[in-house]
Order: structure tokens, then C-alpha cells, then sequence
């Protein structure tokens, strides 16, 4: 794997911009979920048009990708929170300029959200977050059903000098422990990035899958066409989320029989039902691009071998560096 470009931590005071890529953001929610930011010691800002309605879309894609340009771009904001994911970031990957990327930006959400992280970790080796948004996640509040999981959360996001572990709270499927690069997210996403130039990379990588409302036999499908991809190839451990609403005919195989047919010939360690991405739990706060262990035992263990978040004076003196040079 690349070597990862992480972003600065999260300090209280920082300015961290909402936007909405995908599909449109309930107002309610939203302000709930910016109220728990300013809570944590935050200023959460968000245009007006993030509210902005255009069938399943959060607005036109020119102006959602105008919108999240802006945000990666400016200093003000020190992370972008995404408002929720729904549907609609694959419309702004053909025209998302990096050049204007000059320094690494926390950036935080979970399904449709895929995308971009992926679309980042392969165009600028950004480190990314796979976790709670304004209207899903940060409004329900911390450590309860339906809202977001305060410690992962912290560790991910404001941690510069040491490692950290996670409870997983799902249970073994596969016994082991294995380390890599954390790669990965709503599985429906990573399918669709094969064949693009931001296809995930899976070599040397725990693999993190989770997703909704998938019948297992769709699962099966996405599941055989990543490993025929080769994409399952040089995965060294993976942490499944709990696929919740996906229905079970009588007699038929769950989504975790598919899972456990299809991962078993990997011989590798695996987590099923961590409480990531699309979950009725605290949801856990998981930094895609950086080293880790999965330790499949019990619940399970996440430990982050190496911090999200890089120390401020590090971007200081790099910029101060190329000045110099140039």
C-alpha cells in the first residue's frame, strides 16, 4: 500500500464545513447533528443550498460539486462532514479537480460517501473517515441507538501521538489476527468502483464491507465479482458490518452463510456484525488508509497500529518547506 497523507486533528474551536454530495438532508436532522458538533466544541458552518432538492439529489450535480470543491479546498474548515449519503458522489468524481488539494482534510461519512474516500485515497493517498454524518449519526447523539460512538470518534479524529484499540462488539466468524492497510466501505460502493481509475485497492489490506437493505443472493453477487476482479486477493483480514434489512427467504442462505462460503477459502481472520456504517448501534468511527490489526476473537478487535491524524506542526513545516524551495 501507498504511504498515507493524513490530515491534521480535529481541535475545539476548529471550523468544520457540512456538505451534501448525494441525496437531500432532512433540515431537522441536519441542525440536530451541528447541534452535537458545536456541543463537542465545534463550529459546524453549512450553506443554505445544502438543503437544496433536485429529485433524489442534494441539488444540481454542478452545484454539489461546487460545494464540495470549495470545502476540500478552503483553510477556514479544518474537516468536512458530510450532511448524509443516500445517492449521487459518483456524479462529481469525473470533474473533482485535485490539483487545488494542497493540504490533507479530515473527511467523515459512510455509504454513497465510499466513494469519495476511495476517489481521495487514490488520487492523493488521503487518509478518510468511515463513520457518523450531520443528519445520520451526529443528530441521534453519543453512545446511543442510532447515533455515533463518542470514544472511536475522538481516538480517530483528534489523536496524534499513539495507537488505540476498538471493541468491535460483532462476533468472530473467523479465527486470527491479521495486519494491513484499512481499506474499504459500503459494499454496493466498492463494487462500483472496479473498472474506474479510483478502483479500491485490496492488496495488503483489512477489508471493512458493510451495507442495507441487500438480498443475500446480491451480496453473493458483489462478493463473487470482487473476487473475480481479484480484488479478494492479498486480503489479509476483514471486519463485516451487520447488514441490517436484508431479508431471508425460508430455506434460503443469510447474508452471513454467504459471507462464510465465500471468505472461508481466504483463510483469513474475519469480524462479523461490527456496529459500522448502517447500524441501529453507537456507530463506530473507522480511519480508512492507515495501518491496523484485526484481531478475530470474541467480539473482535480493531487496533489502529498508527495515528489518523497527524500533528499540525507536521503541514506547518512541510509548507514552510516547499516556500522555501520554491
Amino acid at each position: 500500500m501507498p504511504r498515507a497523507v493524513k490530515p491534521p486533528p480535529l481541535e475545539r474551536g476548529n471550523t468544520v464545513r457540512i456538505v451534501a454530495p448525494a441525496s437531500p438532508v432532512d433540515e431537522t436532522a441536519l441542525r440536530k447533528g451541528c447541534d452535537e458538533l458545536e456541543r463537542l466544541g465545534y463550529e459546524a458552518r453549512w450553506d443554505p443550498r445544502v438543503l437544496a432538492r433536485q429529485g433524489y439529489f442534494a441539488g444540481g450535480a454542478e452545484e454539489r460539486l461546487a460545494k464540495l470543491s470549495r470545502a476540500l479546498e478552503e483553510s477556514a474548515s479544518r474537516a468536512v462532514i458530510c450532511a448524509r449519503g443516500g445517492y449521487g458522489s459518483a456524479y462529481l468524481l469525473d470533474r473533482l479537480e485535485t490539483r487545488n488539494l494542497k493540504s490533507p482534510k479530515a473527511l467523515l461519512g459512510y455509504s454513497d460517501i465510499t466513494l469519495l474516500q476511495l476517489f481521495l485515497w487514490r488520487k492523493k493517498r488521503w487518509v478518510s473517515f468511515y463513520g457518523p454524518m450531520a443528519a445520520s449519526g451526529f443528530d441521534k447523539g453519543a453512545n446511543v441507538a442510532g447515533g455515533y460512538d463518542s470514544e472511536s470518534f475522538q481516538q480517530a479524529l483528534t489523536q496524534t501521538s499513539h495507537p488505540w484499540k476498538i471493541d468491535l462488539r460483532g462476533e468472530t466468524l473467523f479465527f486470527g489476527q491479521a495486519e494491513g492497510t484499512l481499506m474499504g466501505g459500503c459494499l454496493t460502493l466498492v463494487e462500483a468502483t472496479l473498472g474506474t481509475p479510483w478502483e479500491i485497492q485490496t492488496g495488503g489490506a483489512i477489508l471493512l464491507l458493510e451495507d442495507r437493505a441487500m438480498k443475500p443472493y446480491q451480496i453473493d453477487r458483489a462478493l463473487i465479482h470482487l473476487r473475480q476482479a481479484g480484488k479478494l486477493k492479498g486480503v489479509r483480514g476483514m471486519i463485516l458490518g451487520e447488514f441490517p434489512e436484508c431479508e431471508v427467504q425460508p430455506g434460503n442462505p443469510s447474508v452471513r452463510d454467504v459471507f462464510e462460503r465465500i471468505i472461508e477459502p481466504l483463510k483469513i481472520p474475519v469480524v462479523w456484525g461490527a456496529p459500522v456504517g448502517h447500524t441501529s448501534r453507537a456507530m463506530l468511527t473507522i480511519p480508512l488508509g492507515v495501518k491496523a490489526r484485526v484481531v478475530a476473537h470474541g467480539s473482535g478487535r480493531l487496533e489502529i497500529l498508527e495515528p489518523a491524524c497527524a500533528n499540525p506542526q507536521h503541514h506547518e513545516t512541510k509548507r514552510g518547506d516547499k516556500s522555501r524551495r520554491s
